[in-house]
């Protein structure tokens, strides 16, 4: 059983958990209608509930829900809800911060205000998935408030559904896209070539480089050394694999294991033997 301290609109109220005593979002159609303050209510089958934090990253979430035109909130639950769709399982909790951006990034646009994302092209190739709802996301958007979001906007909504997924936060998630992109603008220097970002070769390489990050992280070994074939095979890929290796050590302030030099100097080889094929 609710009770209900904010009628936020016809499709939404903001209410108390009268066995828990916790405050909770409740989103649907209809919800919200007629609803008074302080009048007792079961929440309906099509609801969708949301725990309100008491904090977030921009203060408290009361704070920014009361900011947030509820349209706002509405949206952000469809968006939300397409991950679950995609994902399953997702931590409901990037309701207010994911809220509080599409806000502002509608803000931005009505006021002509552009925002860059210099790693759009990154995110899309390390989380491809989340890329994927997060483009259903601006469809939403564009639907409910006919405002059109850019390829940028899409990137960041696409870091919120990833933090949503694990207990990586938003902010790591955007520091080992930072840490790929300059791995791969390392390899880029070292050849003296420019990689096709649109090539399947890219966000392989992209991919290993992230899941090589996670692994030594997580201090997990590759149990299969390919160091010594790589290395005579090719000399220059595994040179350079080497240098990521420490570069990238460098940035995750961890020791990246011997193992994995091989293995990625794999992807290197691969990548600028398809450009040259092509």
């Amino acid at each position: 059983m609710f009770r209900v301290i904010k009628s936020l609109n016809h499709n939404g109220v903001l209410a108390i958990n009268m066995d828990t005593q916790k405050e909770y979002i409740l989103l649907g159609k209809g919800i919200g209608f007629g609803k008074k303050v302080n009048e007792r209510m079961e929440a309906p089958e099509n609801a969708q509930i949301y725990l309100l934090q008491q904090e977030t990253d921009r203060g408290s979430a009361k704070e920014i829900i009361n900011n947030i035109d509820p349209q706002i909130l509405e949206i952000t639950s469809t968006i939300i809800m397409e991950a679950e769709k995609k994902f399953q399982k997702v931590d409901k909790n990037i309701l207010c911060p994911l809220a509080d951006h599409i806000a502002f990034a509608i803000r931005r646009i009505k006021n002509n205000e552009q925002i860059s994302n210099p790693l759009t092209q990154d995110i899309k190739a390390l989380f491809p998935e989340e890329y994927e709802v997060a483009c259903k996301g601006r469809n939403i958007i564009k639907e409910v408030e006919d405002i059109e979001i850019s390829e940028d906007e899409i990137g960041y909504i696409a870091i919120h559904i990833h933090s949503s997924l694990g207990n990586e936060k938003i902010s790591q998630a955007m520091e080992t896209a930072m840490l790929v992109r300059d791995c791969i603008t390392s390899i880029e220097q070292n050849t003296g070539k420019k990689i096709d970002i649109e090539s399947l070769s890219y966000n392989r390489l992209m991919s290993h480089i992230k899941y090589m990050a996670a692994r030594t992280l997580k201090d997990e070994t590759i149990k299969l050394n390919m160091n010594d074939y790589i290395s005579e095979r090719f000399p220059k890929s595994f040179e350079i694999a080497e240098n990521i290796c420490r570069k990238l050590g460098r940035g995750l302030n961890r020791e990246i294991k011997d193992v994995e030099i091989g293995y990625l100097a794999m992807h290197i080889e691969r990548v600028f033997s398809d450009e040259l094929e092509e």
